[in-house]
Order: C-alpha cells, then structure tokens, then sequence
C-alpha cells in the first residue's frame, strides 16, 4: 500500500492485483485493521475494500482490531501454498513460519521512475 511515493493508496494495491492477475496468479489480499485510517478517515470492512479492488470479497481480509495483519498473511500462504508480495521480511514472525519464509521467496516491488515492477 506504501510503495508508490511511501503514501497508503488502495490503488497501488488494486495495480498490484492487476498485474499479478495478468501474470496469471490468483491474488488476495490481508489488511491491517487500521487500512481505513490510513487512505481516509473511517473503518473498512473487507466488502468495501473488495469492491474497491474489484476483487471476489473471499479474496480480501481485514485483520480484526487488535490483530496484526503479518501472522494472518503468513498463515495464508501456508495454507495455500501461496507466495506472498511484500518487501517485508517478518522478522518478528520467523520462527513460528519458517516454513513458509524459506520454502517460498516473497515477491518483491515497488516503483521505479513511476512504474510498477514486480519480481515475478
């Protein structure tokens, strides 16, 4: 959500969901459940947020308050088998998801010169 200019935006994710779809990928997304605080100033469920990626809403999750997003993306991707798009490197959660953190490199992006690129 902060690779474009370090500014939250849902349409840097909904580019993100674009461009993995079109390298034939199934892509969803997990949320903080501050996302609605970040890109404008109220709550967002993960049917509002669907919408706004137009993606199926069982793709889309928000965090319940409380609970950080990371072990919910980590444990996804377990479950699915599934690849996870992030410049992050969980640090905090590396022990618990090993697995997941060493079978699996995480796709890697950001912008460049105003692109999206992605290390598909």
């Amino acid at each position: 959500m902060h690779w474009k200019d370090d500014v939250p935006s849902i349409e840097t994710v909904r580019e993100v969901t674009i461009a993995l779809t079109k390298a034939g990928l199934t892509p969803g997304v997990v949320f903080d459940a501050n996302v609605g605080y970040k890109i404008s100033d109220r709550y967002m469920s993960d049917k509002y947020l669907a919408s706004k990626l137009r993606l199926p809403r069982d793709r889309v999750m928000v965090a319940p308050k409380g609970t950080p997003a990371d072990p919910l993306v980590l444990q996804a991707a377990r479950d699915y088998q599934a690849s996870i798009v992030t410049n992050d490197r969980f640090r905090d959660w590396a022990d618990d998801y090993q697995d997941v953190l060493n079978d699996r490199k995480p796709i890697r992006g950001g912008y460049k010169d105003g692109m999206l690129w992605l290390s598909l």
